[in-house]
């Protein structure tokens, strides 16, 4: 079986807050080899568990955070942006399960720094499912078939992946505090765990199906602020809902829908405040 990872940063374990995921801050250096570890773990037990590829897709905001002098000599990375399909890049119905590794809950939820791709947004949808980068994410590897078999990041994220996808594995290896404070388990404590549940994945991998994504999705993404909304909707094809900060785009499918998402998004982060 040929195995994905799109490895977020958030969702590691000893990482409890910015400082430790941007990369102008002084413990990102730390948080990288925290995480390159993380992955190792995953790596590692996929290979032993029978697994003949991985692909690790760095997913954390210039997807470039993953030392690759350190990661397991068998595994391929995709690194560095930008990529057309951002988190999911180079997914395809090839891979007989993804893995969702240092991942985080949506935003305006609970958890350790939630949010769904830019911290200007609210909420995102698809039809009338709200979803954050987790659940967009396994939508897309649902088009392709491929189901995600294994989350792994705090609690919240966990909970936000057993309710969306039936029968999936989770690794939760840190506890929310608050969106800043985390009760972590040590890295090799954390390792233990992904080896363990990375190896259950795998086993029972045949009782997850893929999360299909509906047929001609209509994307909904709730901005924090109107002038975020007005920038989303210089993007053809889409519409303000009146009275709201929510812009609107009808999509022939979920791949569609994913790009458009990509582009409203770094759209509405050129709205300035002064």
């Amino acid at each position: 079986m040929k195995l994905y990872m799109s490895v977020d940063m958030e969702g590691i374990s000893g990482l409890p807050d910015d400082t430790f995921v941007d990369s102008s801050k002084l413990n990102y250096e730390r948080g990288r080899v925290i995480m390159t570890d993380e992955a190792n773990y995953v790596i590692e037990e996929a290979f032993k568990s029978g697994c003949s590829e991985v692909l690790v897709n760095d997913s954390h905001s210039k997807m470039n955070n993953l030392l690759i002098e350190r990661l397991h000599p068998e595994a391929q990375l995709i690194s560095g942006d930008v990529k057309p399909f951002s988190m999911v890049q180079g997914l395809d119905d090839t891979y007989g399960g993804a893995v969702f590794l240092g991942y985080h809950a949506r935003a305006s939820m609970r958890g350790v720094m939630s949010h769904s791709m830019i911290f200007g947004v609210r909420h995102f949808y698809i039809n009338d499912q709200a979803v954050g980068e987790l659940g967009f994410n396994a939508y897309v590897a649902g088009y392709y078939g491929v189901p995600v078999i294994m989350v792994a990041g705090d609690c919240q994220a966990a909970a936000e992946a057993e309710e969306l996808i039936p029968h999936v594995t989770t690794a939760a290896v840190k506890e929310t505090i608050s969106r800043s404070a985390v009760k972590c388990l040590t890295p090799e404590k954390a390792g233990r765990l992904l080896k363990e549940r990375t190896a259950y994945a795998i086993q029972n991998r045949d009782k997850v199906r893929p999360l299909t994504p509906p047929d001609r999705p209509v994307l909904s993404i709730e901005f924090a602020n109107y002038g975020q909304a007005e920038w989303a909707n210089l993007m053809p094809g889409t519409e303000i809902k009146p009275g709201t900060t929510i812009v609107r785009y009808q999509a022939k499918d979920i791949l569609e829908a994913y790009q458009a998402m990509l582009v409203m998004t770094e759209l509405a982060m050129r709205t300035t405040f002064s």
